[in-house]
């Protein structure tokens, strides 16, 4: 086992998968030579070449599009788009191609190619470089929607979403790429897409969250049960779409309470979908209306009032607290 962070795990799945499969090739600015914004893909040009790890343009539409057209050849492009609000310049490609082209063409064209972007707060960036927008790619058809919590689920997932014959949208928290080191295995590691785990096990109230978040919802799960005697059972989501509806029943049957935590903005966000399915497959068992603890309906904040806008562990504990006083 060794000590990883985010970035350094996801840069191993990167060249684990290069290594195994040399249909695997990297794209995006500034991935080559200076290693990614963040240092993702440092040292891979090196290790494996221009021809595999390709510079490309500013310009976010022609990084999408020729992915696309790649993965139509045979190959298996991993995009990398430094921020996610810029993924928003790349729309239509996503939209009309990348989660098209499968179903337009009767699984001729299978488009095995991942797009990767860092999104959400939390280091006091400026516009666009903040936001969480994971919604709209679930809403659309034909995109698989994965957001990693943590370095070992981060290479485990990063591998599953390359090898996967379906287009994934791969997001990467990056107030987690360096905030914290964990053990990852020697041994290449794969988690299936679409399964959430059940990181804390608890009897009174289920807390759902994912990404960045799993980290103050784990402190409000500490804080519930040491200061209030609140027995919490924490589900980190891991796939945004597929979404893993089984566990997520199974929990709130056995609670009868929820509260679902995410920091992009409430309207029509994660947490709405999450509570429909509930609503529809387990509301015998709920003891009182599930609460959502979420980012604001507004443009992301500029870094002086930043963390007024994010969801933090006190916020969590007043909703949990609320949903166990309904009788």
């Amino acid at each position: 086992m060794s000590q990883l962070t985010m970035v350094e795990a996801l840069n191993l799945a990167l060249g684990e998968s290069m290594a195994a499969d040399d249909r695997v090739c990297i794209m995006g600015e500034d991935v080559g030579v200076n290693g990614g914004v963040f240092r993702v893909t440092k040292g891979l040009l090196e290790r494996f070449g221009a021809d595999r790890v390709l510079d490309t343009p500013l310009a976010e539409d022609s990084i999408i599009g020729t992915a696309v057209g790649m993965a139509v050849y045979g190959l298996k492009p991993v995009a990398e788009i430094q921020f996610s609000g810029f993924t928003m310049q790349a729309f239509d490609q996503i939209e009309q191609n990348m989660a098209r082209l499968r179903n337009r063409s009767r699984s001729r064209y299978p488009i095995s190619m991942v797009m990767r972007a860092p999104y959400g707060g939390g280091i006091r960036a400026v516009e666009h470089h903040s936001e969480s927008r994971e919604a709209y790619w679930a809403h659309t058809p034909g995109l698989k929607v994965v957001i990693p919590s943590g370095p070992r689920n981060a290479r485990a997932l990063l591998a599953a979403s390359i090898a996967d014959p379906d287009p994934v949208v791969f997001y990467e928290p990056k107030a987690v790429y360096r905030a914290f080191r964990e053990e990852v295995s020697e041994e290449p590691e794969v988690m299936e897409i679409g399964k959430a785990q059940v990181v804390r096990p608890g009897a009174d109230v289920t807390l759902i969250g994912y990404g960045a978040m799993m980290r103050p919802v784990l402190e409000a799960a500490d804080d519930l049960v040491e200061e209030h005697g609140i027995d919490v059972e924490v589900i980190d989501l891991l796939s945004i779409k597929p979404m893993d509806t089984q566990t997520l029943v199974e929990s709130v049957s056995k609670t009868g309470r929820c509260v679902v935590v995410h920091e992009g903005p409430r309207m029509c966000g994660v947490a709405a979908e999450i509570i429909a399915r509930l609503n529809e497959h387990a509301f015998e068992y709920l003891l009182a209306p599930i609460k959502r603890v979420t980012g604001f309906d507004i443009h992301f904040p500029y870094f002086q009032v930043e963390k007024h806008y994010l969801p933090d562990s006190d916020s969590i504990v007043v909703a949990v607290k609320e949903t166990m006083q309904w009788t």
